[in-house]
């Protein structure tokens, strides 16, 4: 295979992974109603806004408890108190793992994408190489040629000398 036939073939590939890209796009794609309520919740509940307003609820429950201010309506061990942490748990965790998992589907595009633009540029600095060492060869063709005429050119001095 010669040189032309590699360098378009490189070509041909080339075109073939920026078409790919292209026909991939990069616009976001739009989220059902519940994927937008999964993101909310797990952007909500991840925040510290959510963990500090949660821990203020939990010690004021406790201490209006412990202390009896208002009537004792979750006394020590606070079972009440229980039963509605383990009711936001059970329903936190599946609108979590939703948004985790159309997250890890997001990055998984995103690492694809990153593949294909790695392979896009390496073929384009593959291409760069062989038009390189194409001009090298022509160089040194060049140059090669230049000292033979060069030398003919002294052989006929040292001649008619």
């Amino acid at each position: 295979m010669n040189l032309r036939e590699t360098e378009q073939q490189l070509l041909d590939e080339l075109r073939k992974v920026r078409a790919d890209l292209r026909a991939q796009g990069h616009a976001a794609p739009d989220l059902t109603f519940g994927q937008r309520i999964a993101d909310d919740v797990a952007a909500t509940m991840g925040s510290w806004r959510f963990i500090i307003i949660q821990s203020v609820i939990l010690l004021a429950w406790i201490v209006l408890n412990i202390t009896a201010y208002i009537e004792h309506w979750d006394p020590y061990p606070f079972i009440l108190l229980n039963l509605a942490l383990s009711f936001q748990a059970a329903y936190a965790a599946p609108f979590i793992m939703m948004s985790q998992n159309r997250q890890q589907d997001i990055d998984r595009m995103a690492a694809k994408n990153d593949y294909q633009v790695n392979v896009k540029a390496e073929l384009e600095i593959e291409l760069l190489h062989q038009k390189i060492d194409q001009l090298r060869e022509t160089e040194v063709a060049r140059l090669t040629q230049a000292v033979s005429d060069l030398t003919a050119l002294l052989k006929e001095a040292r001649h008619q000398a």
